[in-house]
């Protein structure tokens, strides 16, 4: 009554002004009250909460630019008007103003609202706001209220003249396009806040810069998919991560939040544990409820630190899913509305238009919120996987030792890989969980209005399906748990095959190993195809949903009254409910499972960051001072777990600041547990252990990075030149930086693949020696390498006179001759120190350790008198030292002759790059660009197989032919004639309905099962030829392939081939065979769409080859830049512990933050590429609906409502349906990247056959054991020089020949050209008279033993580890254990030949892995035999006991030692002198003494003469 009194007499609502009337119109008073007040309300109503909003985020003022003035300045203008209006119908029409106020009041009303939106203008420049979401819709409400007055004015010239009342026209005109401009600059945003504190970005993301009306509509995209377009999208094309997404600013808080919940989960642990009785029969119970209880609150804990963290983004994205549930839902209501007036032939014409533009207005708008939702949806689970990356990294750095026993390295890049996947799935999908049901119990209610308690009939339906599915996903989810852990098993395998190929290769256990991966490949798979049946049965009963719902409502409302009547508003709008219904109950199975494999990874993400972490009060660190003790360890007890037996026992150690402390032992007695003590990595059971200062570890296996030599000295230090080049001299590496092919800037492979033993243990010691450190903890960093070497690296480096004798050191060594030169020795027995005390004490004593160094320490007491008669070491050439080059290195690089090896110079800038490509090894991860090659697809079908790729068209035909039979049988229902009230034959049509539908569903499972099984037949096809393709490569490609790259085929690729391909072509085919149906009904329905059916068709397929050349090339990139964060991590997991012990921690999470933020850069990208296409898309299909509902309004007297009501329904779908074609193409698309990266290990250069069919080789070929060289030569590679130069040289059986040479001289060159490790470039070998280049290569491997440098072990039984093949009874193995003297230690363990060997042999100590290795030789006992200095890690005890064992076992067989240590080959029949490719000596070693040659002066040099 209010407003009416304002407007007088003047109505404010006239229904036959406004409805009932072919030219509608709104009332003055409306039009002067509710359309000016309108927009006005709602920025009165949001702007002080908006003002109070700006003023808790200022992000710094904006300067005054020309956009914010202009917007200030017509702001002004349009509340300026305002006034002047007021003041214009004071003046002139005041006698009207008393009955009609409401013409005073509008404009000062609205230039009140004017000054306050000038105001806020200002308010959002002052506080940084870039671009004004409030002003935006503040502007276009104006502008849309104001088109009705717009309108009336228009009209009003046209009938009366423009002059009858110029003034307010103008007036109006001006205002208007004012209003206009004003919404037009709203579209653009302001420049940055001067005051912004971000750094400087090259390429920074347009997001950050792009206006809300950009951002809605993915506008800010379109520069990248343009340039995308054009040109193969690279690296550099994308922009720099947004700040909010960094790993930087995502893990700061969480670490600590997730610190926090963990600290507290372990309190209410321990206070649980110690409430309950510790009685003995309840222990076990207890310890196993505690541990599930543990698994499950600790992913509970995970989950709601995450939360906490990103759930108020989520939760903004929730609002947008909410507004387009209700625009989904208005769409059914106005379809109602349009077929309402299609039957109703009075109606006016514009209504008809009104609705069919309200269509695709909600349509629209449903297509908007629906995209901004996933938007951000995934921009939540792309910061979720950055938290979990970072917190699974920061977790492997801290771990403690009995935990990292049960996390390999397989099992945490699958936590990174396979399980951050999950929760990123689950963070998309986890809104349905709830969303769904609601959505599910509205269309119900609407069903309800529609047809009544008919209705309910539908959520029987429902009732009916969903335990059915909540079942299905149980089981689903327990088969998933089963997959993942075959996965898991299967990664680790694969992880530790890639570690230890060259042995595999040297022992011909390929195929061993390849049956294994095979066998967790099988169960795999198993589950898989398990899942994936039971998989096809849920999605036949939701996709078949539809119709089940609707023939029980249908049937049950024409059934229980003939009355009952289906006209077109009842089946299409209950259809169109059910299409709506269809959605969430597709969702809602998929969004189960998902948040059940998501709450399965939550629980092993948050058990493996729950496990116990290294303790840092194990050891305490105190600051440098240089009285007392370097290293005090008192009453000491460790073990590697908390139970179990400890393996240091009574430890009392005191380590005086600046003393030499060594340490000697047996194999296994404890000595680098003792360093492992004093680092803090063993579990501290009592005593105390304290070091002053700083600490530098060396390990005894030397752990190398993927990184320059340079960088793997400097280790993250700043570089000192002079510093540098003496600890490059003092640990002997000069005549190696001469050798490498770019000096100390040669890349050095994975593991340091690239570098012989010795090397790797001098690079670890010189980045320990250039650390400067307070404490040297050194791990036998002296058993690989020669004697002299070893003596050099003493007197150079730990000795009295070397550059570490003012520090502490700690030494391990097996060296006799460095210990009368330590302050303190200690004799390690089985865990405990007993005998303490300097050389001369312990020799006083004549206890164990004197008796000891009698019987072998002649050979070092002789070396040691002859070390004055040496020359200066510091004057030694680069041929005095005997540092075999191995065959990776001769690969890494073009490689210099040793006879052209030059003295290392400056070199110039000109040649900087030049050496930086020779020193390159490793091989990045290469990105193919442009559309994935047709071979691809048709590789994949071909592994199908025709066989079933014609039975699934078929069935898809059928399905969709069965689908388009019922909905059409529908409209003719819907069209039949009602005679007395009621239809004719409703049961007949209900049961052709019936009929139709079933056929559906059945086609619909068949389908299903079809394409799954289809995807595993090719999954299992292509990673068997993926496995088989690594597998007979040769060594040179694992030098240059990262294990990361490898492993990342065989986890994430073969994830995307078993899973991701057979879901997309189930979507495409569903969708394309969907469409053929729409088409079809819509040009039958009304055959004039076609015209516009064409264009749509040709614009939709710009619009995807266009999406899809980005689209493509951002998914490679994305897969490219993941191979180096599983790299990283693998690295890191395996060099923990001198990470750790430099304390460098720091800057490995700062190297993994950059890797995985340069993996986030591409993946930004690609999931806004989808929403930009969907957004594009999805419009132009509501152009459609526009269309075939404005034909079927103009049409209205020749079509009848049931086709138009069939054509509208089903061009409603069409958006979807087109959008979701492009999107599971491009999905098809993407992830067929993935089997055209599998098959690029087709194309690379394989190894020769394993073995030779009709091979006529003698069972116990070789017999005899003769080798024989004729003219052979040998190439590391094709335009590099000879390696060997055609040597002829013939060994006789049972011959012992031990082969010396200097550095390069071709010693393992040799070896590798006798088990065809590398193939002879010219002449033959011959074994036992027979060519070995004719017949296979493990005919050849499996027949000859070595036993290698590097002793490697892989995870699994022991008895797996000796005898793979179980080839050999246990009686012989266990003869095999007694003759390499581990008998007494297999016998000591719990499980025997059982005992499970951790990832590389981790439990066992270096000198038992040895012995380990010495066992295979005994075990296979063949006739050659090859030894690759094969006891350097053993004390001497233990390596006389070796070399007897071979003297005496091996006494009928020809044994090959290439020779680093020459008193173990003194007694053999031969000495074959190698230098440079050539045999310059060889006769018995007495002969080549008394000739005094090379030979002579090496023995010489050793001490030996």
């Amino acid at each position: 009554m209010g407003i009416q009194h304002l407007c007088s007499r003047m109505l404010l609502m006239d229904w036959n002004l406004t409805w009932y009337t072919p030219h509608p119109d709104l009332t003055q008073c409306f039009q002067h009250t509710v359309l000016v007040w309108f927009p006005c309300m709602y920025l009165w109503s949001c702007g002080p909460l908006y003002l109070v909003y700006l003023w808790f985020t200022d992000q710094g003022g904006i300067s005054l630019t020309s956009l914010c003035c202009a917007k200030t300045v017509l702001g002004l203008c349009l509340a300026s008007f305002g006034f002047l209006e007021v003041f214009y119908l004071l003046v002139e029409r005041s006698a009207e103003i008393h009955q009609h106020m409401v013409f005073l009041l509008s404009p000062v009303i609205r230039s009140l609202t004017m000054l306050l939106a000038v105001c806020v203008i200002q308010w959002e420049r002052m506080k940084g706001c870039r671009s004004s979401i409030l002003l935006f819709l503040f502007w276009t409400l104006a502008v849309v209220c104001s088109l009705v007055p717009l309108r009336a004015n228009i009209q009003q010239i046209i009938e009366e003249g423009f002059f009858t009342d110029a003034m307010r026209f103008i007036a109006f005109f001006v205002y208007f396009s004012l209003q206009l401009t004003l919404l037009i600059l709203s579209c653009f945003s302001d420049q940055r806040p001067s005051t912004e504190t971000h750094t400087y970005r090259k390429n920074p993301c347009p997001v950050e810069d792009a206006s809300f009306l950009s951002k809605m509509l993915f506008w800010w995209f379109g520069e990248l998919v343009i340039r995308g377009y054009r040109t193969p999208l690279q690296a550099e094309d994308l922009w720099c991560l947004r700040e909010e997404d960094s790993s930087d600013c995502i893990i700061a808080d969480l670490e600590k939040d997730w610190a926090r919940e963990c600290t507290e989960l372990q309190q209410k642990e321990r206070s649980l544990s110690g409430s309950r009785p510790a009685g003995p029969t309840l222990t076990e119970h207890i310890q196993l409820l505690k541990k599930l209880r543990q698994d499950q609150s600790s992913g509970f804990c995970l989950f709601r630190v995450l939360a906490r963290r990103f759930g108020p983004f989520f939760i903004k994205g929730t609002l947008f899913i909410i507004f387009h549930d209700a625009f989904m839902f208005s769409i059914p209501q106005v379809l109602s509305l349009l077929l309402g007036f299609m039957r109703d032939q009075d109606s006016d014409m514009w209504k008809g238009f009104m609705f069919a533009f309200l269509l695709f207005l909600l349509s629209s708008l449903q297509s908007l919120f629906n995209h901004q939702y996933m938007y951000s949806c995934f921009t939540v689970g792309m910061r979720v996987k950055t938290a979990v990356m970072g917190l699974v990294y920061r977790k492997s750095l801290v771990i403690s030792s009995a935990a990292r026993q049960s996390c390999t390295v397989g099992e945490i890049v699958n936590l990174v890989s396979a399980d951050t996947q999950k929760l990123m799935d689950m963070v998309v999908y986890f809104n349905a969980v709830w969303v769904a049901p609601i959505e599910i119990v509205l269309c119900l209610f609407f069903l309800w209005q529609r047809l009544g308690p008919s209705a309910l009939a539908g959520i029987a339906t429902v009732i009916l399906i969903f335990p059915l599915n909540g079942f299905i996903a149980k089981m689903r989810s327990k088969l998933q748990e089963v997959q993942m852990r075959y996965t898991d098993s299967r990664i680790k395998l694969m992880n530790e095959i890639l570690s230890g190929i060259k042995i595999l290769k040297f022992y011909a256990w390929e195929r061993a190993f390849l049956e294994r991966v095979l066998g967790y490949r099988e169960k795999e798979l198993n589950a898989l195809k398990r899942s994936q049946v039971l998989y096809s049965i849920s999605f036949a009963s939701f996709n078949s949903s539809s119709f089940l719902i609707a023939f029980a409502m249908f049937g049950v409302y024409v059934l229980i009254d003939d009355k009952n009547i289906l006209d077109t508003q009842k089946v299409f709008v209950s259809m169109a409910l059910i299409n709506i219904l269809k959605t969430p109950l597709s969702q809602l199975p998929f969004a189960m499972s998902t948040t059940m494999q998501a709450i399965v990874s939550l629980r092993r993400l948050g058990k493996f960051l729950c496990q116990d972490e290294l303790k840092p009060d194990n050891v305490d660190r105190e600051p440098y001072s240089p009285d007392g003790d370097g290293v005090v360890i008192d009453s000491g007890t460790f073990g590697w777990s908390k139970e179990g037996p400890p393996c240091l026992r009574r430890i009392n150690v005191r380590v005086k600041k600046g003393s030499l402390v060594a340490v000697v032992g047996h194999v296994g007695s404890g000595k680098s547990s003792l360093l492992s003590a004093m680092l803090g990595e063993t579990e501290k059971r009592s005593g105390h252990v304290s070091v002053k200062g700083s600490v530098a570890y060396v390990p005894q296996q030397a752990w190398i990075q993927n990184a320059t030599l340079k960088d793997n000295i400097v280790f993250g230090q700043e570089r000192k030149e002079s510093w540098y080049h003496r600890v490059v001299e003092a640990c002997a590496l000069l005549p190696d930086l001469e050798i490498l092919p770019a000096g100390d800037g040669t890349e050095i492979g994975e593991k340091g693949l690239n570098l012989s033993g010795g090397q790797k243990q001098r690079v670890s010691l010189a980045r320990a020696v250039y650390r400067k450190a307070d404490v040297y903890l050194l791990d036998d960093p002296l058993s690989a390498v020669d004697t002299h070497v070893g003596q050099h690296i003493f007197e150079r480096v730990f000795g009295p006179k070397g550059v570490l004798k003012d520090q502490t050191r700690v030494l391990v060594t097996h060296g006799l001759s460095f210990l009368p030169q330590a302050d303190l020795i200690l004799v390690m027995v089985e865990g405990e120190i007993t005998e303490m005390g300097s050389y001369l004490e312990l020799m006083g004593r004549k206890g164990a350790f004197a008796e000891f160094i009698r019987l072998f320490a002649g050979n070092e007491r002789k070396e040691h008198s002859h070390r004055g008669t040496r020359k200066s070491v510091s004057r030694l050439s680069m041929t005095d030292f005997s540092i075999d080059l191995s065959q990776e290195q001769l690969i890494s690089g073009d490689m210099m002759s040793s006879a052209s090896i030059q003295t290392m110079e400056t070199i110039s800038d000109t040649e900087d790059q030049e050496q930086e490509d020779l020193g390159k090894l490793t091989e990045a991860d290469k990105a193919n660009t442009g559309r994935v090659k047709l071979e691809m697809y048709v590789e994949y079908f071909r592994t199908i197989g025709l066989a079933l790729i014609i039975p699934i068209v078929f069935l898809y035909a059928f399905q969709q032919a069965a689908s388009l039979a019922y909905n059409y049988w529908l409209s003719l229902w819907a069209d039949d004639p009602i005679i007395n009230g009621t239809q004719i034959d409703t049961d007949l049509k209900l049961g052709v309905f019936g009929a139709l539908g079933f056929a559906q569903g059945v086609s619909i499972f068949g389908t299903t099962v079809a394409i799954s099984l289809g995807g595993i037949i090719a999954s299992r096809h292509l990673h068997l030829d993926l496995l088989n393709n690594v597998l007979r490569s040769p060594m040179a490609f694992f030098e240059v392939t990262p294990s990361g790259n490898v492993l990342n085929r065989f986890s994430k690729e073969v994830d995307a081939i078993d899973c991701m391909i057979p879901d997309g072509l189930k979507m495409m085919l569903g969708y394309l065979f969907k469409l053929l149906e729409v088409c079809l009904i819509v040009l039958v329905a009304m055959p004039f769409a076609g015209v516009l059916l064409l264009p749509l068709t040709l614009l939709y397929a710009f619009i995807q080859s266009f999406y899809v050349a980005t689209s493509c090339q951002l998914r490679r990139l994305e897969a490219v830049s993941r191979s180096p964060i599983y790299t990283h991590f693998n690295e890191t997991v395996q060099g923990a512990s001198v990470i750790r012990a430099f304390s460098e921690q720091e800057r490995f999470i700062l190297q993994a933050n950059r890797r995985i933020d340069h993996n986030q850069t591409a993946y930004f990208p690609r999931f806004v590429a989808t929403r930009w296409l969907a957004v594009n898309l999805e419009f132009l299909g509501n152009l459609l609906v526009l269309a075939a509902a404005t034909l079927a309004v103009m049409g209205r007297d020749t079509l009848s409502p049931g086709l138009v009501g069939l054509a509208v329904s089903h061009s409603l779908q069409v958006t979807g349906i087109l959008s979701w074609i492009v999107r599971s193409w491009t999905d098809v698309e993407n992830n067929i990247v993935s089997v055209e990266r599998v098959k690029e290990y087709a194309d690379t250069p394989k190894e020769a056959p394993w073995t030779i069919e009709g091979s006529m080789l003698p069972l116990a070929w070789p017999t005899h054991g003769t080798i024989e060289l004729k003219e052979y030569g040998l190439q590391y590679r094709k335009g590099l020089d000879w390696a060997l130069k055609g040597i002829s040289l013939s060994i006789q059986e049972r011959e012992k020949v031990g082969i010396v040479g200097r550095t390069g001289a071709g010693k393992s060159s040799l070896a590798l050209g006798i088990f065809r490790i590398l193939e002879a470039a010219k002449g033959e070998i011959y074994i036992d008279g027979i060519n070995i280049a004719q017949i296979g290569l493990h005919e050849l491997r499996s027949r000859i033993t070595i036993i290698p440098q590097d002793p490697v072990l892989f995870s699994g039984s022991l008895r797996m580890n000796l005898d793979p093949f179980d080839g050999y009874s246990d009686e012989e193995v266990w003869r095999a254990l007694e003759l390499s003297h581990l008998k007494s230690f297999v016998s000591g363990l719990p499980d025997k030949l059982n005992h499970e060997c951790s990832e590389g042999g981790e439990n066992l100590s270096l000198g038992q892995r040895q012995l380990v290795c010495l066992a295979r030789a005994l075990l296979r006992k063949t006739k050659i035999l090859v030894l690759d200095e094969a006891t350097a890690a053993v004390d001497l005890e233990t390596d006389n006991l070796i070399q007897s064992t071979i003297r005496t076992q091996f006494d009928d067989c020809t044994v090959l030692t290439i020779a680093h240590r020459l008193n173990t080959i003194m007694d053999y029949t031969r000495v074959i002198v190698m230098d440079r490719g050539l045999i310059t000596e060889m006769d018995s070693p007495s002969n080549l003494i008394s000739e005094r040659g090379q030979f002579y002066l090496m023995c010489r040099e050793a001490g030996l003469v």
